[in-house]
């Protein structure tokens, strides 16, 4: 099973050489999901970049991209190590992904309110592997975010669901013991990471944050 515990979720904000070596010293710190999200990149340039990133992940941890499956086949087609995708609501349909992806893939899918985990819940078992549950707080990486849900707002939402909850938005290391306290199955970060002047630092402190929650 992979451990989703802790969560990179790459910002296009940041120049792609900074952001290879970004990724290169989360994974040697300790992040055990990285998710190649970019929203800007034309298809060529984000498959260019996904394979890039492959090869820097190198298999240390589970490799996802965001939204595009057609990225995600390609470039597993290619050779690359691309263990999944996560996928937004208005993406392509997540039981669509996973049919083309086959059962070993990590699918997330994002989910925020009430009927978004009641339709989680209606779809087959192994359709979705989690969900990822925000914004927490609000965020810049994310302008168009819906209502932030708070620690607790995140803890009510994940009590009602099977399915492991990974809190986004607006995460600092301060807030991780409680999200995990809530019934977190991890937490995923953007700024706290890409836009840090020591990365590794700061994920060893995620990641220690998290171990410090029975």
């Amino acid at each position: 099973m992979t451990d989703l515990s802790l969560h990179l979720v790459t910002d296009h904000r940041v120049p792609f050489d900074r952001l290879r070596d970004i990724v290169d010293q989360a994974v040697a710190a300790g992040v055990t999901v990285v998710q190649l999200r970019d929203k800007v990149a034309g298809g060529a340039e984000l498959f260019a970049r996904t394979l890039d990133l492959a090869d820097v992940v190198a298999g240390r941890c589970a490799f996802l991209v965001d939204d595009r499956l057609d990225v995600v086949l390609a470039a597993r087609d290619r050779g690359a190590r691309v263990d999944g995708i996560h996928l937004g609501q208005s993406d392509l349909p997540v039981d669509a992904a996973r049919a083309l992806l086959g059962t070993d893939a990590l699918v997330g899918w994002t989910a925020n309110t009430p009927a978004h985990f009641a339709a989680a819940a209606a779809l087959p078992e192994g359709t979705i592997d989690y969900l990822g549950v925000g914004v927490i707080r609000a965020t810049a990486t994310k302008p168009d975010h819906p209502q932030p849900l708070g620690i607790r707002g995140f803890g009510e939402l994940a009590a009602s669901a099977d399915l492991p909850c990974v809190a986004i938005g607006g995460i600092d290391v301060d807030d991780v013991a409680a999200l995990r306290a809530e019934g977190a199955a991890g937490v995923a970060v953007v700024s706290a990471v890409c836009a840090a002047d020591d990365p590794g630092a700061v994920v060893r402190a995620l990641r220690a944050a998290w171990g410090a929650v029975a």
